[in-house]
């Protein structure tokens, strides 16, 4: 017996640096509990074309038409798989949305004054990592302190190599984009995340909350991704 309730929509969720898919454990929850089929990704970080490969075969995988949901550097990477044309609707969540040429290292080059410092360590064998000690402050502030410390223990090094990699046609150039600005993220300064919102020309919803927004208030989150699958379901 079908679900009355299934949407026709899928939600393809792609972490950022640092971290794996398991912090939209709770976005998760409140999507496929609406209804919608969801996926999330576990890219290696190692390189923006292997990321966006992962990307792909996520979404290729997917039942319906797709909402494209991305963290952080994973804002990077919808950006460019988001080309795909099962994908509807782009949602980014304390994100980066480059434009054509750009990447996460150029992005950072140039921080607004008096913005916070992350506390990225020297590059090791071609990989970044955060210092743990400082990774609550920094990444998740509004995390409670033992989900904050299992993710500084568990960090994913991010690789330099993906850092660097250049978005080619980002998607939001033609299809809708959503953006979630975290007011208090220490990672992306907010009047960064609001730049490339207006750039990418996205409807916005900014919310309290630390880098780790999508951890520390899922329902936001869920929310914005619901409006762009409703979008996402009108333009199917």
């Amino acid at each position: 017996m079908t679900n009355p309730s299934q949407k026709s929509v899928s939600v393809v969720l792609v972490h950022g640096g640092f971290v794996d898919g398991s912090g939209w454990q709770g976005v998760h929850k409140i999507l496929s509990d609406d209804g919608y089929e969801v996926i999330v990704v576990q890219n290696p970080t190692l390189s923006l074309a292997d990321d966006v490969a992962v990307t792909k075969r996520a979404i290729a995988s997917a039942a319906h038409p797709v909402v494209l949901v991305g963290h952080s550097y994973g804002g990077v990477v919808i950006s460019e798989a988001g080309n795909d044309p099962k994908v509807r609707s782009l949602a980014y969540i304390a994100a980066f949305a480059p434009d054509a040429g750009e990447s996460v290292e150029k992005l950072i080059a140039n921080p607004p004054p008096g913005a916070a410092v992350p506390p990225i360590l020297p590059p090791e064998d071609g990989f970044l990592k955060l210092d743990s000690s400082k990774f609550a402050e920094s990444f998740a502030a509004d995390v409670d302190p033992a989900t904050a410390r299992f993710m500084a223990d568990s960090q994913v090094p991010w690789g330099v190599e993906a850092l660097a990699g250049e978005v080619s046609q980002p998607a939001w150039k033609s299809k809708p984009a959503f953006y979630l600005v975290a007011a208090d993220d220490r990672m992306i300064p907010p009047p960064a995340q609001r730049m490339m919102a207006e750039r990418a020309g996205a409807r916005v919803i900014e919310t309290p909350g630390s880098h780790s927004v999508y951890v520390s208030r899922p329902g936001e989150v869920a929310r914005l991704v619901s409006q762009a699958a409703e979008l996402a379901q009108e333009v199917a």
